[in-house]
């Protein structure tokens, strides 16, 4: 499915902007998106907590901080697809408003894209090709802003690997992209299950395994809530599906 893992990525996350610190909610959240699974339903009170902040003060930093904890709530929270559609909506337009306000914030541009993506995945790929334009724009925005916001390479990789050959997809991009990240960030474990995914599509079976495996036995993985909750889970079933082929 189009944009089908993103982020995963996405939930690969954004670099630290320093201006965050002036709001607590908005450093409580960059403290607690990397151990979400410690407890999950406090999502629902920093999502709530940042829709009330944007409200009374509309700031750059509440907006992508809302934006983000958005996105991680319609993976980890979300109850069912419209409870998915309605959270990834809120956080598209909250980053669109972000950039907006600031055109040269790379994580404003980062989690529009990477909502955008992740309501098309879920609405479905024949009402989300419309959406891959904006997606790949926003991509390359965050490309020129940053080259070194690791978080982008997992969304340009999977979008390369969902993406028919007629539309942009391309394997080979999409090595090259995952590749690129994991330089920057090697324990990117959602990267390194991206990989994966792609080096199976591309028919290398055992260099898969061996990323598969590296995702299984990190020890400090960068983000160890979406270790524990996504990637590990995701490098298992993936190890399983690929254990009869040569």
């Amino acid at each position: 499915m189009i944009f089908r893992g993103l982020l995963i990525a996405a939930l690969l996350l954004g670099p630290v902007n320093p201006s965050w610190a002036q709001s607590p909610l908005v450093a409580e959240l960059e403290s607690f998106a990397t151990r979400y699974h410690e407890d999950p339903p406090r999502l629902d009170k920093l999502r709530e907590g940042l829709a009330q902040a944007v409200k009374a003060e509309p700031r750059v930093e509440n907006l992508v901080a809302l934006a983000r904890v958005c996105f991680i709530w319609g993976d980890i929270r979300a109850a069912d697809r419209d409870q998915k559609l309605e959270a990834y909506d809120q956080g598209r337009e909250a980053a669109k408003k972000a950039i907006e306000l600031d055109p040269k914030s790379a994580a404003a541009h980062f989690w529009y894209g990477t909502n955008t993506g992740r309501w098309g995945q879920t609405k479905g790929v024949l009402r989300s090709l419309f959406l891959l334009s904006t997606v790949q724009e926003e991509i390359q925005a965050v490309l020129s802003l940053d080259p070194k916001f690791a978080a982008v390479y997992s969304l340009a990789g999977n979008v390369y690997y969902e993406v028919p050959g007629l539309l942009g997809g391309d394997l080979n991009k999409s090595e090259e992209m995952f590749r690129k990240g994991l330089e920057l960030d090697p324990k990117y474990t959602g990267m390194r299950v991206g990989l994966a995914k792609t080096l199976i599509k591309k028919g290398r079976i055992a260099e898969a395994r061996r990323e598969l495996q590296a995702v299984l036995d990190e020890k400090e993985p960068w983000n160890l809530a979406d270790w524990m909750m996504k990637d590990s889970k995701q490098a298992r079933a993936l190890l399983e599906s690929i254990k009869d082929k040569p």
